[in-house]
């Protein structure tokens, strides 16, 4: 068991087995050279435990200690959660990838979504990154009127031709879509506790419940806006322009907001699929591992496990996201290794949050991954302090930094 401090107030605290002590160096190493204020990462290898840290503050005001129950928001690092939770769904015969959205929810077919499959809508390639219904918290906490809006939208250009990261509409195209499957009609964030959490004893909550105390979790630090504007780029051009896609995407609509201060209604009140979980490190961790080993626990199927690996398939137009401004590969609610955010082996899969946050599975390696903290990072793209710990863990396993190189669209194994 490790306990040590670093500076006056930040106490380290948990576990490393040996072989893995880099990790727990480069963790450290956050707290002295990185600015962390409070965090935690836990990793499996091959189903075993084998980092489980946490510390630093976990809230600024009141010097509060990070410890080992601490829970956090992690933004769009809940999107992997609730891929996982669509996965099983495939896997229990719910729903088919290749099938089209309207099968399952024949108003979905509106406006001219009558041919967008359930790959399509999953890998941010519909075209529904925005609403231009008026949506606020009320409705969003109303799954009836939300499904009416989500039917209703139109695509803004021929679903699959294009990339565009459905920032806050994926996770609510998501629920409704699970919701029209599955046979007790639950919610994206129940069936995820009901099928996932719940068996595997994983503190995660997609819609946090009144049972979990304020007292357990850490207080979020905004990123700092300037050090965004220093560094310009399109995608932060796009982001603070009114007019632009980006701008719709992520403030206009729906309009959910997200649990900064002492406003926890985004994640306690309202379930977000694509932005409001709320956990730790260890239950993100345990949920990646479970499908990076096979999935058995829960009755994962190999088929749904190889579609998850498989790599991901372009639209027409490329993997060039007309939402983030860069390539990036999504597929089936996921994020995909590429040249450009090399994570992991080609058949990893797992979801980055705004501000440094990240989970994956990488089941080539038997990898089962995650880094939460507080003080949000403003650098777009992998955040210093998580690319640290992730380097260490690959180090520490044998896989150097990359051990896939990629070359456009072919992978080459070193």
């Amino acid at each position: 068991m490790i306990s040590g401090k670093v500076g006056s107030q930040k106490k380290i605290s948990g576990s490393v087995k040996p072989g893995f002590e880099a990790v727990q160096q480069a963790f450290l190493d956050n707290f002295t050279e990185r600015h962390e204020l409070g965090a935690a990462c836990c990793i499996y290898y091959r189903g075993e435990k084998v980092v489980d840290l946490w510390g630093g503050i976990r809230n600024a005001e009141t010097g509060e200690p990070w410890e080992e129950d601490t829970m956090v928001f992690v933004a769009s690092t809940t999107k992997g959660l609730a891929g996982l939770a669509i996965a099983l769904a495939h896997s229990r015969g719910l729903l088919d990838y290749e099938e089209c959205v309207c099968a399952y929810w024949p108003e979905f077919a509106h406006a001219g979504k009558e041919k967008v499959t359930v790959r399509q809508l999953l890998s941010h390639q519909a075209g529904l990154l925005a609403l231009d219904a008026p949506v606020d918290r009320s409705i969003v906490a109303n799954l009836e009127q939300l499904a009416v809006a989500l039917a209703a939208q139109k695509p803004v250009w021929e679903p699959g031709t294009r990339q565009a990261y459905h920032a806050i509409t994926l996770g609510f195209y998501e629920g409704e879509l699970l919701r029209r499957v599955d046979p007790q009609q639950r919610s994206l964030g129940q069936f995820f506790q009901d099928e996932i959490a719940s068996p595997l004893g994983l503190d995660f909550y997609i819609r946090l419940p009144e049972s979990v105390p304020n007292s357990r979790l850490a207080k979020v630090q905004r990123a700092n806006p300037f050090a965004m504007l220093l560094h310009p780029n399109p995608f932060v051009r796009a982001f603070l322009n009114p007019t632009t896609l980006t701008f719709r995407a992520f403030w206009k609509n729906p309009g959910v907001g997200v649990p900064f201060g002492e406003d926890l209604m985004p994640v306690r009140n309202l379930e977000v699929p694509s932005q409001g979980g709320v956990g730790n490190a260890r239950g993100i961790a345990h949920a990646y591992s479970v499908f990076a080993m096979g999935g058995h626990e829960i009755g994962l199927r190999q088929e749904t496990l190889q579609a998850l690996m498989a790599p991901a398939i372009p639209p027409a137009n490329g993997f060039y996201d007309e939402c983030l401004k860069r390539e990036w590969q999504l597929s089936l609610g996921f994020a995909k290794p590429d040249a450009g955010f090399p994570f992991g082996s080609p058949a990893a899969f797992g979801t980055p949050g705004s501000g440094g946050s990240f989970g994956f599975a990488d089941p080539q390696t038997g990898i089962g991954y995650a880094y939460v903290l507080n003080r949000l990072g403003s650098k777009q793209g992998t955040d210093p302090r998580e690319l640290a710990l992730r380097e260490a863990m690959y180090q520490a396993v044998g896989k150097m930094k990359p051990f896939y190189a990629f070359a456009g669209s072919h992978q080459v194994l070193h």
